[in-house]
């Protein structure tokens, strides 16, 4: 069936494309062309990639010039956080290239071994590969370069020597790093290997900033910026001067405002409920992590059986309706770290709780299944539950991939992982679930009133690695002002 083409006016275009339609047909605007100055033709199209985003694909074409551009834009929602991948590109490895790479129009591109940076007003959104980016940034470069040379001869010369270096990136005869940072968290990085990890390719998500707000269009309260500033003012100030430090308690207090927004499950405040009484709970002001508007969050601190003390956070914007919360330890970090294993039998084994905390890595065995410590951030949920939260994980974080245009084999081996996946749930057979976590801050309830009675369930301690120390920033703990301030106290 031919999707109908005709010339409409740009208001028309616009209230087609914001109407929940799946099948929307390609429409055409008339357009100026910016380099004859004759009028082209703009084709949009609204499509949905399957367990990725509804987009926005313009292309416009001028028949007088032959002129020619694309542009994707996003028409779903921004995202609560902002991601940022970071790929590094080893040399002579030409399928590194071939990654499709999802840039939205608020992403930035950075390559740090050059210097080079794409902002996001240099390329708009777009659905190309790495050597794609690489080599479009290099030709729009050396379009302008026979105007500098006759201008500003020694700048040329510069830009000339840096196209050596950035098209030597593209052809793959350099090793670099590739960033993909995007406040908006709509932008992506294939990775061939999903649904196993990829370890040359590194996936952060993190909140965004005030002045990230405002690029997006938020509406941000002065005073926000202003402590934004301030914020910033002061770690430069105590990195320019060595002997400054920062309280510890100040550390304390912006690293628990941080871990506010570190989770979209919205079950963990109820879940937990059962552990503790309403009435411990706490409220007190703060900001929403995705529009800045002012909310109020809620904390409480219980203590689980067989585990440790927790602190909850939970908070509700009444302004965008986004919610977020949070499982903290309570109490001092062990000195060791704990591997718990669980042997899955039956329909019971499924309904245990667990908790995951945010340093916590997942492994299944039987699926080859691995997953890195702070994937799904701190969740607590049960066995049935986590299973589904990969499942959900993995097809919105690499989605992208297993769209139509994938080729049989690779489609055939994502089917074929999932099926696997939802056999676990079906206990078709037994498996086993293994939480690793250095911080020891994971737990799995036990079926039995006491827990050396539970033979499917185990606790290993273990010592943690100098690597591992390092990654939590253990090495350099520097609690000598805390002691200083608790010996003074104690003076008095």
């Amino acid at each position: 069936m031919e999707n109908k083409e005709e010339i409409v006016d740009v208001k028309s275009v616009v209230e087609a494309v914001s109407a929940e339609d799946g099948d929307a047909p390609i429409y055409q605007v008339e357009s100026l062309c910016m380099r004859c100055g004759e009028n082209g033709v703009t084709r949009f199209l609204l499509t949905l990639i399957p367990h990725f985003r509804k987009v926005l694909l313009s292309a416009f074409e001028c028949s007088h010039c032959d002129e020619r551009n694309n542009e994707v834009q996003f028409a779903g929602e921004i995202q609560p956080r902002g991601c940022c991948y970071r790929l590094e590109v080893p040399a002579g490895d030409q399928k590194m290239f071939h990654r499709q790479v999802v840039k939205s129009e608020s992403a930035t591109i950075k390559i740090p071994e050059l210097d080079f940076e794409i902002p996001t007003e240099a390329q708009r959104g777009s659905l190309s590969t790495v050597e794609g980016i690489l080599v479009r940034a290099a030709d729009e470069l050396q379009a302008l370069q026979e105007e500098r040379k006759k201008v500003d001869p020694q700048t040329a010369e510069a830009i000339d020597q840096f196209l050596l270096k950035l098209r030597a990136c593209a052809r793959g005869d350099l090793s670099f790093t590739f960033i993909l940072d995007d406040p908006a968290g709509n932008s992506f990085i294939e990775n061939p290997y999903a649904p196993s990890p990829d370890p040359l390719l590194n996936i952060k998500f993190y909140e965004r900033t005030p002045e990230q707000q405002v690029s997006l269009g938020y509406l941000v309260v002065p005073t926000q910026l202003e402590q934004s500033h301030a914020v910033i003012t002061e770690e430069t100030n105590s990195t320019s001067d060595q002997m400054q430090r920062v309280p510890h308690g100040s550390v304390g207090a912006v690293a628990g405002h941080r871990a506010i927004a570190q989770s979209n499950s919205a079950e963990i405040a109820d879940a937990l409920f059962r552990y503790s009484a309403p009435e411990e709970v706490m409220t007190f002001p703060s900001t929403c992590g995705a529009c800045a508007a002012r909310c109020e969050t809620r904390m409480f601190v219980t203590r689980i059986p067989y585990f440790q003390e927790v602190i909850v956070m939970a908070s509700t914007c009444d302004s965008c309706g986004y919610r977020n919360s949070e499982l903290k330890p309570g109490g001092r970090i062990p000195e060791k770290g704990k591997r718990i294993s669980l042997r899955v039998k039956n329909v019971n084994d499924l309904s245990r709780d667990v908790i995951k905390s945010d340093t916590a890595g997942v492994k299944v065995p039987e699926l080859d299944l691995e997953l890195a410590s702070g994937t799904l951030g701190g969740v607590v949920t049960t066995v049935e539950g986590l299973i589904t939260k990969i499942n959900e994980s993995l097809e919105r974080v690499h989605g992208f991939t297993f769209g139509d245009s994938l080729d049989e084999n690779k489609k055939n081996k994502w089917e074929d992982f999932k099926a696997r996946l939802n056999k676990l749930l079906s206990l078709e057979e037994p498996w086993t679930l293994i939480i690793n976590d250095a911080l020891a801050n994971s737990f799995i309830a036990p079926v039995t009133d006491d827990m050396k009675d539970d033979h499917q369930l185990t606790f290993e301690e273990y010592e943690r690695s100098w690597e591992q120390n390092e990654e939590l920033g253990l090495n350099d703990i520097d609690t000598s002002s805390a002691d200083a301030a608790y010996n003074s106290t104690d003076n008095a």
